[in-house]
């Protein structure tokens, strides 16, 4: 089975240490089974002509080599086990730690949903589990171990190759974090799409470089 092993982000690193999430001495964090590693904006390309942003992302057990899946850069391990583990993480001093419990999803957009999804299909074995549509936009869902892939598009997506847009962390203190981090960091927590959980979003003002939400787990 192809899992999501790491997902390599250009941003300011110490934004992310300000909202509580633990990172380690070499600018890694584990965010349940998935290694978030940050590297300087304008260090790397980011895909889309847009930095800060995600860069790449590295899968494992994949059946392909793909290093570019309908444009999403992309490097491989042979297993999961193989990524570097992250130590020693610690948060800001006065930070409320995220209490992270996995990864949610990470979200693409894409000029032409079948060609994206059927890419994602071909290069990893992941099948398509279904496509729901909100007025003008579609979104089309696969699944890699933990990770939902959540391909998405709609008329402002400029045409061309798919890019990753943002990420949702499952938190168990979703109430607490958005708190102490104050609605000019991170929207009240409210009722997400998906039944019985809530969902906040952090705010342009949280220097995250992408946008990125917090939501409570799945049951």
């Amino acid at each position: 089975m192809t899992t999501v092993a790491e997902i390599l982000v250009a941003a300011d690193v110490a934004a992310w240490r300000r909202i509580g999430l633990p990172v380690d001495i070499t600018a890694r964090a584990m965010v349940g089974t998935v290694c978030i590693r940050f590297v300087p904006p304008g260090s790397v390309e980011v895909p889309g002509g847009s930095a800060p942003g995600v860069a790449s992302w590295t899968l494992a057990g994949a059946p392909t080599d793909a290093t570019s899946i309908d444009g999403l850069s992309t490097a491989h391990l042979a297993d999961h086990a193989d990524l570097p583990v992250a130590h020693d993480a610690a948060v800001e001093p006065d930070a409320v730690a995220l209490d992270v419990v996995g990864f949610d999803h990470l979200v693409i957009n894409t000029d032409d949903l079948e060609r994206t999804c059927g890419a994602l299909e071909d290069a990893t074995g992941a099948p398509l589990k279904r496509v729901r549509e909100v007025g003008p936009m579609r979104q089309g869902f696969h699944r890699l171990g933990e990770v939902v892939l959540e391909v998405v598009t709609h008329p402002q997506v400029a045409a061309g190759p798919a890019t990753f847009w943002g990420f949702v962390i499952n938190v168990a203190n979703l109430d607490e974090v958005a708190a102490w981090l104050g609605p000019d960091v991170v929207s009240p927590p409210k009722d997400a799409v998906q039944p019985g959980r809530r969902i906040a979003t952090f705010r342009h003002e949280a220097g995250l470089g992408l946008p990125v939400a917090l939501m409570t787990p799945g049951r």
